[in-house]
């Protein structure tokens, strides 16, 4: 059986790769989404909530209408089955503003059936700090569906019990950031490079001037910035143009091992090695025998017995060389050659490594 191997092509051939915008190889540290979460409840479901054995369910309906003046017994319990729990999360964009709106995911977090046709009611989002930074209600748009008969018989596509609500939360408060107040932005690099870092402050300071751009460590280069917001942006719209030569960066050879995919990048180098590898198949086979006394004076009754044949099967491969240099088509080649399965590639390439004989950095996910 022949490897399937996805290959990833690198576009430059030199040393280097070709110069790339500044802002597609670095993060500038403040500029980023926010998390937030929330708890909520969903009405208006068809019969198919949360069932009484989700009591916070319940209890949450209480303390709503006590909030609205509503008073019920401590005894009271609520069989709403119109009705669910659900967790509300979505991510506000950096320096989002009130007043502007963000959509939301709302899953449930009960036994409830389906969320279709459900209503989320006013839920605050509150973020790592717990303050709160948005609120969110509306209508929710649930793309699954579910159906179930009396026997027992059911039918689902897709998920019914997740929905979404676009532009269903309505920010409330802008989260600080440090962009807007240090006199320095941090340009943090997306892969750490200190041949990246030195290109970047020299490209920006062949823009700027001498001294405006400062390389702090391989991962993080600093750069002055106008303390004038308006001068600020006009200072980012100026080094988006920037282009820079990124360092060399070491291929990678990545294992699904879920999958069984493996993927290389055109860089991958193998040295002089020699290369075995075969296979052990053991087959045993089971079968039952019966054996019954005959003669006229024999009262006896069938025996049964057990049988097992056990066969040994090992593939002899013989052993090959890989010369200096040998590139990603000659090892696709070479191991294809072999029959070998995807989890025999990710064992031979495994043992390359350790035994020095490959120039790549293996990654498992």
């Amino acid at each position: 059986m022949r490897v399937l191997i996805f290959l990833l092509s690198l576009i430059s051939l030199h040393t280097f790769a070709a110069p790339k915008p500044l802002l597609d190889v670095v993060d500038v540290q403040g500029v980023r989404d926010n998390q937030l979460i929330g708890y909520g409840l969903v009405v208006g479901l068809s019969g198919t909530g949360d069932r009484t054995q989700v009591r916070f369910t319940s209890q949450s309906i209480v303390n709503m209408l006590k909030q609205f003046g509503v008073q019920l017994s401590d005894r009271t319990d609520p069989k709403l089955k119109n009705v669910a729990a659900v967790a509300v999360h979505a991510s506000i964009p950096a320096l989002a503003g009130p007043g502007q709106t963000i959509d939301v995911t709302v899953s449930s977090i009960g036994d409830a059936k389906s969320l279709r046709g459900g209503t989320l009611l006013m839920t605050p989002l509150k973020g790592i700090d717990g303050q709160v930074y948005a609120v969110a209600q509306g209508n929710l748009v649930v793309g699954g569906i579910s159906a179930q008969g009396r026997d027992g018989s059911s039918m689902q596509i897709n998920t019914p019990t997740v929905g979404t609500i676009p532009a269903g939360a309505l920010i409330e408060k802008e989260i600080a950031t440090e962009y807007l107040t240090k006199p320095q932005i941090s340009l943090n690099l997306r892969q750490a490079s200190f041949t990246s870092a030195r290109n970047i402050e020299k490209a920006i300071n062949q823009l700027f001037g001498p001294g405006v751009a400062v390389a702090a460590s391989h991962a993080r280069v600093m750069v002055a910035a106008p303390a004038d917001s308006s001068q600020r942006v006009t200072f980012m719209s100026m080094l988006e143009e920037v282009k820079v030569e990124t360092g060399r960066k070491r291929p990678k050879v990545v294992f699904n091992t879920r999958t069984g995919t493996v993927v290389m990048g055109q860089d991958v180098k193998v040295y002089k090695a020699a290369v075995s590898h075969g296979n052990l198949t053991v087959s045993i086979t089971e079968r039952q025998r019966v054996s019954q006394p005959t003669g006229f004076l024999t009262d006896g009754e069938p025996v049964v017995t057990q049988e097992s044949n056990i066969d040994i099967d090992q593939q002899q491969i013989n052993m090959f060389v890989w010369p200096e240099g040998t590139s990603l088509e000659e090892i696709v080649r070479a191991v294809n050659s072999l029959g070998a399965s995807s989890n025999d590639l990710m064992a031979i390439l495994q043992a390359l490594h350790q035994a020095g004989a490959m120039d790549a950095e293996l990654v498992v996910i």
